[in-house]
């Protein structure tokens, strides 16, 4: 089962930012796809849409060439893992993974065989009668995988499945995942902003900034060749050189190296001749001073400033006493003086 998605556009808002913008991509069948990108950059948005969660505005969501843009999730007939497990508690590990099975009123036999078969192959049928609680967090992302993987899904979603394990779990469980796919061959959709994982994991990538896909393809190609320096500073392990281009050639000092439009360099033409390409030496940068015909400042050196004449603020006198001493005075001296303007209007007239 492939994955297609054609100018996928998603509001949450009528006159907000789009989420999703003319997302449109390509998941081949029975190959694991990771959709990579820094946190807000809609992956998740798009899983959801995918898995019939969101309603997409516009555009179109095949899986194997049936637009699903308005079928129900259930009719879907997709698996979808949580970052955080999402088990039921009150239900034995067994009763977690035959749940989906038991919901569609599958015959109890053929959902006993079942998930004996899944938890056989998670690797955790001595723990079949055991609650979730009891378990660590490598062996509840397992038992999210086989209740996902019970009602054979045509297409598994995985939505940053190994964000909340440790470094150590979650290497042994992208290994464990690695098999489980090559026995399986299901058509997975991958949501992850590990650059590590995605490159390890997938057969297809695709990264996503601010809604919209920065680039998409096979692993290698991504990394060897991006298509623009914020996928390069976002893979990592890149260095990011800037010189001048003149008659699409790029100087960096004793290298030449071509620079066509699609931006890939190749290091196999002669240098150009002179110190800065055809057009001859660059001069100096002038500043202010210069431009103004006060000087002319050295090239590479800033200009130099006066020094800032800094004065002292002046001193006060020192207080005789404090504050509250004088509020004290002051008080006083006000009731005396009224106390004796009293005693001049209260007194008769000779």
């Amino acid at each position: 089962m492939s994955i297609v998605l054609q100018a996928v556009t998603k509001r949450f808002t009528s006159a907000g930012t789009p989420a999703v913008s003319d997302v449109s991509f390509d998941a081949p069948r029975g190959a694991i796809t990771a959709l990579l990108g820094p946190s807000g950059a809609g992956k998740s948005t798009v899983l959801r849409i995918v898995a019939g969660l969101e309603a997409p505005d516009s555009g179109q969501v095949l899986i194997d060439g049936e637009d699903c843009a308005r079928v129900p999730v259930q009719k879907r007939g997709v698996g979808l893992v949580f970052q955080h497990y999402a088990l039921f508690r009150h239900m034995t590990v067994r009763e977690n993974v035959a749940f989906g099975l038991s919901v569609r009123r599958v015959p109890r036999k053929e959902i006993a065989a079942r998930v004996a078969e899944l938890l056989q192959l998670v690797q955790l049928e001595h723990l079949a009668d055991r609650y979730p609680a009891q378990l660590s967090g490598g062996q509840r992302q397992r038992i999210a995988f086989a209740r996902a993987l019970a009602v054979r899904p045509r297409v598994l979603l995985l939505d940053e499945p190994f964000g909340a394990l440790d470094a150590a779990v979650r290497r042994e469980l992208r290994e464990w995942l690695e098999q489980l796919h090559a026995g399986m061959g299901v058509t997975t959709l991958l949501v992850t902003h590990d650059q590590e994982e995605a490159l390890e994991l997938a057969e297809h990538v695709v990264i996503m900034f601010d809604g919209r896909i920065a680039q998409s393809g096979p692993p290698g190609e991504v990394y060897d060749h991006p298509a623009s320096p914020v996928v390069a500073s976002f893979l990592g392990g890149a260095n990011l050189l800037t010189a001048p281009v003149f008659s699409g050639r790029a100087d960096f000092g004793p290298l030449a190296v071509s620079a066509p439009d699609s931006g890939r360099l190749r290091p196999d033409l002669p240098r150009p001749p002179g110190r800065r390409g055809a057009h001859g030496r660059v001069p100096p940068r002038r500043d202010r001073r210069a431009r103004r015909g006060r000087g002319r400042a050295r090239p590479g050196r800033p200009p130099r400033r006066p020094p800032l004449q800094r004065t002292r603020p002046p001193l006060t006198p020192p207080r005789t006493e404090p504050r509250w001493a004088q509020r004290r005075t002051r008080s006083r001296g006000a009731a005396e003086g009224l106390f004796e303007k009293d005693l001049r209007v209260s007194a008769p007239p000779r």
